[in-house]
């Protein structure tokens, strides 16, 4: 939830809401190939690009993510901080989706709230019923809201970290119908210390799961149960630093499982572990080259979806007009330019627009490609002493020729790409000490310097 593993508030008395009763029996749908991720942005500087509305990507394999709606935020709360953080998306028994968000706009660990923000969705296309839900009287706050299905009770637990009297952050829970009202608050998972953002994974095996930041770290509890404090740690903490909003994610392609975190050192980077069985609670980072998120994304909520959904959102929302690439042998890298010289730099970094291009058809042959800089729309990658600068596009025949590319499979990798210099074609787009250039590549450091994956 947050950058701050040491928060603390005094706490009050809890009251409680009353519970509503019904529910429909659960709907049938077309088997899942994709996913949408729910988010909201934070750039390093808390400046251009932050946004505390709800904002959505798509990916077909759980990890390369596409942003909706150019990166802008699909729906905003217009109630109590009039903004979100760690937006979740629940899909229920009736097929439709519940979304759950933080009421808290910025980053004041202070601000108290009782509520959380609710929105319903058919289709994640069009958001209705927009209220905020109380779920206690003390004088704390409701971080990072989750929800999950009780069979057992024929109701949805609604999940969340907040300071009780036991002066430190528990997993607190309260049981709802219809995510209008709601039973009074009880303690959820309390192992003696300070836990926030749970995570659950219902029903594996048998066993249910439930992840969540301590300290620094990213820990799982288990339990054959779902009831309130039947949960017992049983792994080790995994983290890339400070590491919090653990998110299990099953492959729909494999016996895999992801965990997700996001990391505040630095601020909104995620890093991507993996498990075949949950049961042995020990996860192995993935390369970096594996996955992508979305830019200046944080605390992600990740759920699955149909190919006709993932396809009706792309286009309702629309793709990207933009790219970013990132390196091959430096998968943490983007390329980017700097004082107007192309480089690849450690993600994230300020302005985070400096490494979206438009790849446009060639200016010198529209076979080809160019690099038009989105910051600068009157700038293009091109070279110059054999060294990549971002130059505003003079109309000579020199400049268009300098400026364009042909796109290859990438020279380390096929699935990823390489780009040809259109008037030295020998020679291909690498970088060298970080700057890119164009030069002759043959050795296998080489090929990995002129390998970049065109993705968002």
């Amino acid at each position: 939830m947050t950058p701050n593993p040491s928060r603390r508030l005094i706490l009050g008395a809890a009251a409680a809401v009353p519970l509503a009763l019904t529910l429909g029996t659960p709907a049938a749908h077309a088997a899942d190939s994709a996913y949408v991720m729910g988010y909201f942005t934070e750039s390093t500087s808390l400046g251009e690009g932050t946004d505390y509305g709800l904002h959505l990507a798509v990916s077909t394999d759980g990890l390369r993510w596409m942003p909706l709606n150019q990166n802008n935020p699909v729906v905003t709360p217009t109630e109590g901080a009039l903004g979100l953080r760690d937006p979740f998306i629940l899909r229920k028994q009736d097929g439709t989706y519940v979304v759950l968000a933080t009421d808290l706009k910025g980053t004041d660990w202070s601000y108290v709230s009782q509520y959380v923000h609710v929105w319903n969705s058919t289709d994640l296309r069009t958001f209705t019923g927009y209220h905020r839900l109380k779920l206690h009287d003390m004088n704390t706050h409701s971080w990072a809201p989750e929800a999950f299905w009780d069979a057992g009770r024929g109701q949805y637990a609604l999940i969340y970290s907040a300071v009780n009297d036991s002066g430190h952050n528990v997993i607190m829970a309260n049981y709802t119908t219809d995510f209008v009202t709601a039973s009074a608050p009880q303690v959820f998972f309390d192992p003696g210390y300070d836990v926030i953002d749970g995570d659950m994974a219902v029903g594996v095996n048998g066993v249910n799961y439930l992840y969540f930041k301590k300290d620094q770290t990213l820990v799982g509890a288990r339990s054959t149960s779902l009831d309130p404090g039947s949960f017992t740690p049983f792994t080790t903490g995994v983290a890339h630093g400070g590491t919090e909003a653990p998110t299990l994610v099953k492959s729909l392609a494999s016996s895999t499982w992801w965990l997700w975190g996001d990391t505040y050192t630095p601020n909104g980077v995620f890093y991507a572990w993996q498990s075949t069985d949950l049961s042995a609670g020990t996860w192995t980072a993935l390369d970096q080259k594996t996955y992508t998120q979305p830019v200046n994304s944080k605390h992600c909520g990740i759920t699955t979806i149909t190919s006709a959904q993932y396809s009706n959102l792309v286009a309702y929302w629309g793709a990207p007009a933009w790219n970013r690439l990132k390196s091959y042998n430096y998968p943490d890298r983007y390329v980017r330019h700097a004082n107007y010289v192309g480089r690849i730099d450690t993600y994230p970094f300020d302005r985070y627009t400096d490494s979206e291009w438009k790849l446009v058809p060639g200016l010198a042959d529209s076979t080809g490609i160019s690099f038009q800089s989105v910051n600068y729309p009157t700038r293009y990658l091109r070279h110059y002493n054999y060294q990549l600068q971002l130059d505003v596009n003079d109309g000579t025949s020199t400049f268009a020729a300098d400026a364009t590319f042909y796109r290859t499979a990438g020279l380390a990798d096929s699935g990823w790409s390489s780009f040809r210099s259109y008037n030295n074609p020998t020679r291909y787009i690498r970088h060298s000490n970080y700057v890119l250039r164009i030069d002759p590549v043959s050795t296998s450091t080489e090929l990995q310097d002129a390998t970049f994956y065109v993705g968002y």
